[in-house]
């Protein structure tokens, strides 16, 4: 073990990822840097290389990655097919003559956006650049009108399908393996991705409702922040609603129903949910071929993107090991205060302060296979800890001054909205995200008793 290489394999590749390198190639670059310089001093064995080949055929073999392009490309489509904004704007029609009304408008579309895309970035940007305007042309408290945008945008990272739970459920089903393996369990339990979606259902869905209840409270409070929409204002028709609801309620029963009632895996229910979008924008009208060779760009960009910071990160893995870095965590995390639960907090103050710098993915390739085996070693329910390890995630997406959600409000909203009220916007629904991180840390059974009533 050489603790002062991992220290400046650490700091280097933080340096570099700061200095504005590509996350994937700075993860690959530093690494075979120091696994170079750690060869010439002795403190590397190259041997540990030699896994590299069969971890990337490992990676082409897994059938539960195939569903992150699937996925991709169901948001993607569902983005271009305009159902979002037709949703959007039937919802926001329906509720907007009620005070507080496009507030619980934005915060319901983003719920079911959520549930059928699972992609943080449309659903900010799509709604960001429909409702802000009318909110603000309105008299909406831009503080609110912004905040509640952003939340919303937010919650396709809890609620299922969603691509940070694929991930997330991928890594730590290795991680569980792994520490059963060294704990002397050679008949190690799984836990899949649809463990992680059944466990992050119920505080998923509980953390829309404490977004409803807070906009609630506040327009109950302070009226004049929200006020209703004029009484001339375009109310859609039963079928208008009924044709923007009915396809991603279809497509969450298909999607999310088929997982949970152990019909299709993930990767097949993402199949069907990837064909079904497809069919909706053919339905509207809304896909042609110009269009899906778009939707196809855009798909294998990020496809792209996810995978090469996994090959990435594999590699980063490899090394971090080479020098003894895992076992420098473990004797870190298990000398701490506090036994399993201080070694959690480290784990997950860790997590929250890395979202303000790297995306969910870099944490989810890079932080969870160093610290997960070592916490499931500790004796912490792997869907549990899954489920908390997203909901930190969302939460640091809304943090300032680095949120991404924040970001990518402010690229698509009205000069006139300042930064700052889009911070300050954001601070109530941090808080609540907070507050379900503490519910779910005094009752881990918000997340274990769904998984629990199906699979067992």
């Amino acid at each position: 073990m050489s603790p002062l290489m991992v220290w400046l394999l650490v700091l280097a590749l933080c340096a570099a990822l700061l200095a504005g390198f590509p996350v994937a190639f700075t993860l690959a670059g530093v690494s075979l840097l120091f696994a170079g310089i750690g060869w010439l001093t002795g403190t590397f064995d190259p041997s540990f290389l030699e896994a590299y080949p069969n971890r990337l055929f490992g990676v082409m073999g897994n059938e539960t990655l195939v569903a992150v392009p699937l996925f991709i490309f169901m948001g993607v489509m569902l983005e271009r097919s305009r159902l979002a904004e037709a949703l959007l704007e039937s919802v926001a029609g329906l509720f907007g003559r009620k005070p507080g009304g496009l507030v619980i408008a934005v915060l319901l579309v983003g719920a079911l956006l959520a549930a059928s895309t699972g992609i943080v970035g449309a659903t900010v940007v799509t709604m960001g650049l429909i409702s802000l305007p009318t909110m603000l042309k309105n008299g909406y408290d831009p503080r609110l009108a912004s905040g509640s945008i952003c939340a919303a945008g937010t919650l396709g990272q809890i609620i299922p399908p969603s691509i940070v739970l694929v991930l997330l459920g991928d890594q730590l089903g290795n991680a569980y393996q792994q520490a059963q393996l060294k704990l002397g369990n050679y008949s190690p339990d799984s836990v899949s991705v649809g463990d992680l979606f059944a466990g992050a259902l119920l505080p998923g869905l509980l953390l829309v409702g404490l977004y409803i209840g807070y906009a609630l409270w506040s327009v109950w409070r302070h009226p004049e922040r929200a006020p209703p929409l004029a009484e001339d204002s375009q109310r859609p028709s039963g079928r208008e609603l009924w044709l923007s609801v009915l396809p991603p309620l279809l497509l969450i029963v298909a999607v999310l129903g088929s997982i949970l009632g152990g019909i299709a895996t993930p990767t097949e229910a993402a199949a069907v949910g990837a064909v079904g979008a497809t069919l909706f924008a053919l339905m509207r009208r809304q896909l042609g071929w110009q269009r899906l060779r778009e939707v196809l760009q855009q798909t294998v960009r990020v496809n792209a993107m996810v995978f090469a910071i996994l090959i990435g990160a594999a590699l980063f893995s490899l090394v971090f090991r080479g020098f003894g870095g895992d076992q420098l965590v473990h004797e870190a995390l298990t000398a701490l205060p506090g036994g399993k639960a201080g070694a959690l907090i480290a784990v997950m103050l860790m997590m929250f302060a890395l979202g303000f710098i790297l995306d969910f993915i870099e944490i989810i390739f890079v932080v969870v296979p160093i610290v997960a085996p070592v916490l499931f070693m500790l004796g912490i329910d792997p869907v549990w800890l899954g489920v908390m390890m997203a909901i930190n995630l969302q939460t640091s997406f809304l943090t300032p001054p680095f949120g991404f959600a924040l970001f990518y409000l402010r690229g698509v909203a009205p000069p006139q909205l300042r930064t700052v009220d889009i911070y300050r916007g954001a601070v109530p629904f941090i808080a609540i995200q907070l507050g379900m991180l503490t519910l779910l840390a005094l009752w881990p059974s918000l997340a274990t008793w769904l998984p629990g009533q199906l699979y067992d």
